[in-house]
């Protein structure tokens, strides 16, 4: 039987032919409608004789309308409701025709009317019912010989709203979507035991069974400002039970508008660490930002490209980025060619190491808010190399801070990281010096220096979730540090609103430390990440364990032990209270440190360092000897 509709669906009727079969289907509408209007008896003489009056004016109206408002040029087998809604109108519209004429017919011409107005009634009800039905039969069973129910993989829809309902009819249009809704879940209570569409709803708490129950392959997630937490909840249960979890973006992603099956996506790893979103202090962060000139170094990094599209929001005089790296501030120029109006940014190749160079930035540009974000941030690439760590770190920062002064700018924000509490390493240890640098500098001169701190950013260069991504896609093996691993996370968004926040609410001297929420086991991350991949662990994938680098800490801190912390007005950002260093004492012993650069001495450069920062402690490190010798 299939097969029969198989060859019927290969030729397409011509267009005529519709119209012919709808002025067909007009006809057998008004002959059931004179029948309802006489109760199927006889009819009586006068309408009798009437009757090809009846059906020369209804079906000429019919053609004429259908013929000019081209209802027969629809693809019958695509038909929509926006289809629907047009033949109704037309119908009716039709309709309302031949009772006007009717009406003129009893008042001007012969005083009685050529068709029972009843019939009219009748006739259009019918005609829209068997107009409308005929074409949705028609689709049905297309779609029923292209994609036959046994074929289908079974989907439930999370969320019973209108993006849930939009999902669905994405489904149904697509023809070449071999997939069946069977189930829409939501978490109200009122939605429960009803259907939209003929498909029932059901409570989330009941997904588990409805998965086992239809042998369901897809979970689609369709609400939009579902919780971080609520996302984890669902998408466990889904990769419990071996299933794959689709995400619908949000409508401004849409193509015309329009959402298409293409468009449903895998849910990211990065998807289930995202937390709340955050509510900026909008007024304050315009009040100090609009109208300044931002200078962002370090800016065609993750976290200072991210911090130019956030401060471009709040309508700064110019923003400056500034980096070293050619290649990516080339991509980010053309970026913000494409986004932003000319003349809001400029681009500017530049090492915050060389202070002729930075001395010729600041006199040119004369910033008014700083964000240096410009580090070296990989802490085995910085184990091995300590002489660059203090190049970069230590001077750069120093450079921009002492010019920042002669040329009094009015905020700098350094970007630092939990690797500077009780530092492993030598990175960590290199960003403590610099905070400490800028506090002390700070304390004497009029430009506030502001640092924030915070972990570990999802999707950025040095972020364990690109590697794992890279290694699933090459087959594996998965590796891993340790098995007892722990990180923070945080997504660069989130982690830039923080630091503006947290710069424009800065006095000067504080070190803002942000909430990183719960850490991570990075195992745990990557067994996620295999599972949404649609592999399995041990079979399809390997998780190997290569031991902790050198300088890498199993847990990381976000403060120190003697440290402790003050709120603030945003729930997510605190104030960390440390120890106050003397200026001249601290610029003196980095200016030593520097000149040791020279040498190349490492092991000289590197008990340097733990000599500015007592609590530099080395963790699987050739410097571990450095500590056993104090």
């Amino acid at each position: 039987m299939f097969n029969v509709f198989k060859l019927f669906w290969s030729y397409n009727l011509p267009r005529w032919s519709i119209l012919v079969i709808d002025c067909i289907i007009c006809a057998f509408s008004l002959t059931i409608a004179v029948f309802l209007r006489f109760n199927f008896d006889d009819i009586p003489e006068a309408d009798k004789k009437n009757l090809p009056i009846d059906y020369a004016v209804v079906l000429s109206v019919r053609f004429i309308s259908f013929f000019f408002s081209k209802t027969y040029k629809g693809v019958v087998r695509y038909t929509s409701s926006r289809d629907a809604a047009r033949i109704f109108s037309i119908v009716l519209l039709g309709s309302l025709v031949v009772f006007v004429a009717n009406i003129v017919n009893y008042y001007f011409i012969s005083k009685t009317y050529f068709i029972p107005n009843s019939i009219i009634i009748i006739d259009a009800l019918c005609t829209l019912f068997f107009m409308i039905s005929s074409r949705l039969a028609i689709k049905a069973i297309y779609l029923e010989t292209k994609n036959p129910a046994n074929q289908r993989m079974n989907v439930i829809i999370y969320g019973a709203g209108e993006s849930g309902l939009i999902t669905k009819r994405t489904l149904d249009r697509d023809a070449a979507i071999k997939y069946k809704v069977v189930a829409f879940v939501d978490d109200d209570e009122k939605k429960k035991g009803r259907s939209v569409e003929g498909v029932f709803i059901y409570k989330t708490d009941e997904l588990p069974q409805l998965i086992k129950e239809n042998n369901i392959e897809i979970v689609i997630i369709s609400i939009q400002d579902i919780s971080g937490a609520k996302k984890n909840e669902i998408t466990d249960v889904c990769l419990n039970n071996n299933v794959r979890v689709l995400n619908v973006p949000p409508p401004t992603k849409w193509i015309n508008g329009e959402l298409s099956f293409n468009q449903l996506k895998t849910i990211n790893i990065e998807d289930l660490l995202e937390r709340e979103a955050i509510k900026l202090n909008t007024e304050l962060i315009n009040n100090q930002i609009k109208d300044k000139v931002i200078l962002i170094t370090g800016a065609a990094g993750s976290i200072g490209s991210e911090l130019a599209r956030q401060c471009v929001k709040f309508n700064p005089k110019k923003i400056y980025l500034l980096d070293q790296a050619e290649s990516p501030l080339h991509d980010l120029e053309l970026e913000f060619l494409d986004k932003y109006k000319k003349g809001s940014y400029e681009v500017v190749m530049a090492d915050v190491r060389n202070s002729e160079r930075m001395r010729n930035v600041f006199n040119t540009f004369k910033p008014t808010i700083i964000f240096h974000a410009a580090a070296y941030k990989h802490v085995p690439m910085m184990e091995n190399n300590p002489s660059e760590s203090v190049f970069t770190n230590v001077l750069g920062t120093k450079v921009c801070a002492d010019l920042a002064v002669e040329f009094n700018v009015e905020k700098f924000v350094l970007i630092s990281t939990d690797k500077a509490v009780n530092p492993t390493n030598v990175m960590g240890a290199s960003k403590r010096i610099a905070e400490i640098y800028i506090q002390s500098l700070g304390k004497q001169s009029k430009t506030r220096f502001i640092t924030t701190r915070f972990g570990n950013v999802l999707g950025s260069s040095g972020s364990v979730i690109p590697r794992f991504k890279k290694q699933i896609e090459s087959g594996g093996p998965i590796t891993i540090t340790h098995p007892d691993i722990t990180r923070y996370f945080m997504t660069i968004p989130e982690a830039c609103q923080l630091v503006i926040e947290a710069g424009c609410m800065g006095k000067g001297g504080e070190i803002f430390v942000f909430d990183m929420g719960k850490s991570v086991k990075i195992i745990d991350l990557a067994r996620k990440m295999i599972k949404l991949s649609g592999l399995q662990e041990g079979k399809d994938i390997q998780i190997t364990y290569t031991g902790l680098r050198p300088g890498e800490k199993l847990f990381e801190e976000l403060l120190a032990d003697s440290e402790n912390t003050l709120p603030t007005h945003h729930p997510q950002i605190l104030i960390g209270k440390v120890r106050e260093y003397s200026y001249a004492e601290v610029n003196k012993t980095i200016e030593e440190m520097i000149t040791l650069f020279n040498t190349q001495n490492n092991l000289l450069i590197v008990q340097h360092m733990k000599n500015i920062v007592p609590e530099f402690k080395s963790s699987n490190s050739v410097f571990e000897k450095l500590d056993a010798t104090k």
